[in-house]
């Protein structure tokens, strides 16, 4: 699987309802409510990179009160060890 972080801005007074319907879309796993230029942290998997061409445009950028997206694909997780 692949992953990608997708950073969110909302409209004012949107941040709750748009994390409620970017819960909804197939693939996503977490969604964080974050300080900074964003409101939104969301963690999504996809089984390969062109799945995140659908999902993010088609689906998560088109969720009414979403201003703007950035999106990070990860290519390799690390891990503690302990």
């Amino acid at each position: 699987m692949k992953v990608a972080f997708v950073l969110v801005k909302c409209q004012l007074g949107q941040v709750e309802r748009v994390a409620n319907q970017v819960m909804e879309i197939d693939g996503v796993s977490e969604v964080h409510s974050v300080t900074g230029p964003w409101d939104l942290l969301v963690k999504l998997y996809a089984g390969d990179y062109d799945a995140f061409g659908d999902v993010i445009p088609g689906r998560l950028q088109k969720i009414p009160g979403v201003r703007d997206t950035e999106t990070l694909l990860a290519f390799r997780a690390f891990k503690a060890q302990v």
